[in-house]
């Protein structure tokens, strides 16, 4: 009996209302008081408006310090609409007809705390919530020893939305380490992947430049990281490296900032993506014979349709898709 072949559901084109845009990647310094924290975020954010920028990305866990001895103590319940973090997002989102990624809050749900990046549309409305996949954990002795897992859950989905702005990928801090998600982000149209991150001082210096080109230059694209300024008088251990950066299809760094709290602006020109994937086609180039991967949610779209066989999963392979 011949299998039948199937392809996965067609990607809907992105809504991008512009192709060249400013970005302003809001590097702030955190306290423990979250009013304070919520009206510095609020003013450099107005300010960022101010100056031009259409997305505006925040850090990871800007609402109250990264501890995690007291992250669950000012977790959020962004569903039951208590959260007085993301209501300023909102705010000033609708206010300022902006596009926010709202860097990431502790969030409360079904008696868990999650890492929640939520992205917010010009007319003040959540259009995506990311919660953090990848968690956190290091041990090196002398120097750092942590595990997110003792306080965190970690998320279920990707996270892909399409915005003015385009179709943007989300990922928090951990999130960047693996070069599969942004993979993924690409084959489902992503221009941009924006990773709210707090990289501290070891994995910083190391690794910070590295995964970021990285994830730029493999997936012909852009990233932007936006990280929490670092507070040499903190009185947690976990030092913030900082230096968030917007990063170009080619690895070229286009803004960054130092380790001290600042917003940076930087230019995105749609066009870049385009050149660099003409001068360097690497999507016509991958040895298919030889290597694959799946969009398992892709995959689960079409099987749910009653497809199956052979020549249907090749389809099914997410790098086809661009």
């Amino acid at each position: 009996m011949a299998q039948t072949s199937v392809s996965p559901p067609p990607l809907r084109p992105s809504k991008a209302n512009t192709h060249k845009y400013k970005v302003a990647l809001c590097q702030l310094l955190v306290s423990p008081d979250r009013e304070e924290n919520i009206a510095r975020a609020r003013s450099r954010i107005e300010a960022a408006a101010d100056a031009g920028a259409m997305l505006i990305v925040m850090p990871e866990i800007w609402s109250c310090p990264y501890s995690l001895e007291i992250l669950a103590s000012y977790a959020e319940d962004i569903d039951g609409g208590v959260s007085p973090s993301i209501s300023m997002l909102s705010e000033v989102a609708a206010a300022r007809k902006i596009t926010i990624v709202g860097g990431s809050i502790p969030e409360k749900a079904s008696g868990k705390v999650f890492n929640t990046c939520c992205v917010i549309g010009p007319d003040g409305q959540i259009l995506a919530k990311h919660r953090k996949l990848h968690l956190f954990e290091i041990d090196i002795p002398g120097d750092i020893k942590l595990k997110e897992s003792d306080t965190f859950t970690g998320g279920q989905e990707p996270t892909v939305v399409d915005t003015d702005v385009g179709r943007i990928g989300i990922g928090i801090c951990h999130d960047i380490r693996f070069p599969e998600l942004a993979m993924l982000y690409r084959s489902r149209g992503a221009h941009l992947i924006c990773y709210p991150s707090a990289f501290n001082m070891s994995t910083g210096e190391l690794l910070w430049d590295l995964m970021q080109k990285s994830r730029a230059i493999d997936n012909q694209l852009f990233v932007a990281t936006c990280s929490p300024a670092r507070d040499p008088n903190a009185e947690s251990d976990y030092m913030i490296w900082g230096h968030s950066s917007l990063i170009g299809p080619f690895g070229e760094v286009l803004a960054a900032a130092g380790h001290e709290e600042a917003t940076v602006i930087g230019e995105i020109d749609l066009s870049m993506i385009l050149s660099t994937r003409e001068n360097l086609p690497l999507g016509m180039q991958r040895r298919r014979d030889l290597y694959r991967w799946v969009d398992v949610q892709r995959r689960g779209e079409s099987a749910s349709d009653g497809a199956r066989g052979v020549e249907g999963e090749d389809a099914l392979v997410s790098d086809t898709v661009l």
